[in-house]
């Protein structure tokens, strides 16, 4: 019986494992552009964490979009990408299942690796961005403005606890010198989005 408290520890531990990932909230969430326009994305926080009814940017563990184009992916961010000049806003309202579009008094609800004018998701990049002018998507480092709609169009997600959350969609750890990016390697036999440069997985 010498191995017993050995083996209760290791349980304890499982458990404990188990209960700190079911009270991570995942939302998945698509958005529809003009144009033949669209885009996917899931995204993950721990909704003890949260300090008031707006889930924002520096809440957030794990995030990912997928952008595509009449069927076809042109383009992906994730949060594991994120750096110092990265464009990164996020309001996020869980009571109502939704993101803050423009007109409920945040002048750019949304900057996902994409700022107001739409030229800084970098090249063979992507990004999203809700401002007083449009929701739209930039691929390329170039604004796409066959893709706008208008700016407080509602914008809806979805919670699914269930939903795949790539590796590289949450943040690495930190280190000296600031936030390093997650390098592991996505694991095997799951589905991806998104380039070959830039693979994300959606899980088994």
């Amino acid at each position: 019986m010498a191995g017993y408290p050995k083996i209760i520890w290791a349980v304890s531990l499982a458990l404990a494992a188990s209960q700190a990932w079911a009270e991570e909230a995942k939302w998945r969430f698509e958005w529809t552009g003009a144009g033949g326009y669209s885009m996917r994305g899931v995204m993950s926080y721990d909704p003890d964490v949260i300090n008031g009814s707006v889930v924002r940017e520096h809440d957030i563990i794990c995030f990912a979009i997928e952008g595509i184009h009449d069927g076809q992916a042109i383009g992906t961010w994730s949060l594991g990408q994120l750096d110092g000049l990265t464009s990164w806003r996020l309001h996020f309202v869980p009571a109502a299942q939704a993101f803050v579009p423009f007109g409920m008094g945040v002048a750019m609800p949304q900057a996902w690796n994409m700022n107001g004018a739409g030229t800084d998701c970098g090249p063979q990049g992507f990004g999203f961005n809700i401002g007083n002018a449009a929701q739209d998507i930039c691929v390329n480092g170039q604004l796409i403005a066959a893709s706008q709609r208008p700016p407080g169009t509602p914008f809806l997600a979805t919670r699914d606890d269930g939903t795949n959350v790539p590796d590289t969609a949450c943040l690495g750890p930190m280190l000296l010198g600031g936030a390093t990016l997650d390098q592991r390697a996505p694991p095997k036999n799951r589905r991806y989005f998104g380039s070959a440069r830039r693979r994300h997985s959606l899980g088994a």
